[in-house]
């Protein structure tokens, strides 16, 4: 099984929080278990020079975003046995924060599209797209525009807190998708706005937690942060699954 791990930051190039640490443990324990487990993130500025100076670039095109066409590089380097892709554009990534600036729509949706439309750069064309949190919230619906059903995507929550609002403009703006089809309310429509977080919610394959009495938490009106409703209705592909502990760290 070829699974391609998708996240807005890994630890030891960038952490804000326990993504970070996941994005850095869970591949290992996944490839212990025989599977082809590869990490994803942005290239931001913010990258230890060390490690900058392990990478290799491995190739670059134009890709489409927000009525423009954008430079993506890919490049890459291998870490405790897991090949790390990094999504690289100065643009969007040369920045003094990694997350909170006021284009973060058009900077996630690039990294969305970026992630399908670079599989022949890396030479990886994985059988899973495993996304996290708000900033891949968009994968599961870029692969479907594209019709790249034979691609899964798990989408797994680690703050509900933080969903990727923004307001509906951007849908023609920078996301180019159709709104009568996403700006729905099983879609990415929240309220007036959208919300990153519920696209990866909804058209996912499957939804994850980090533990089950958080995916229990996330259906009640208290800890749903306004879905818990969704939860409730994608129940039957909803799980939780407890954080491991990384031993080696």
């Amino acid at each position: 099984m070829k699974v391609l791990f998708a996240a807005g930051e890994a630890w030891p190039f960038v952490k804000t929080g326990g993504l970070g640490d996941v994005a850095y443990s869970l591949p290992k324990a996944l490839k212990k278990e025989k599977i082809d487990v590869r990490v994803i993130l942005p290239k931001y500025s913010a990258i230890p020079d060390k490690y900058k100076e392990m990478m290799q670039h491995l190739g670059d095109k134009q890709i489409w975003v927000a009525h423009h066409n954008e430079y993506v590089g890919i490049d890459y380097c291998e870490l405790d046995g897991i090949t790390y892709y990094f999504v690289d554009n100065e643009r969007y990534f040369n920045r003094s924060r990694i997350y909170g600036e006021g284009d973060d729509c058009e900077r996630f949706a690039f990294f969305s599209k970026a992630i399908i439309e670079t599989f022949y750069i890396t030479g990886f064309e994985p059988d899973i797209i495993h996304c996290n949190d708000w900033h891949t919230g968009l994968v599961p619906i870029y692969l479907k525009e594209r019709g790249m059903y034979n691609i899964k995507t798990i989408f797994t929550i680690h703050n509900l807190r933080f969903q990727g609002f923004f307001y509906n403009d951007v849908i023609e703006k920078t996301l180019e998708i159709d709104r009568g089809r996403y700006f729905v309310e099983d879609g990415i429509k929240y309220y007036d706005m959208i919300s990153f977080l519920k696209g990866g919610v909804v058209y996912s394959d499957y939804i994850t937690t980090v533990s089950d009495s958080y995916a229990e938490e996330i259906k009640t009106p208290e800890l749903g942060e306004g879905l818990d409703g969704l939860f409730r209705k994608f129940d039957y592909k909803l799980k939780g699954i407890v954080n491991g502990i990384d031993g080696t760290v």
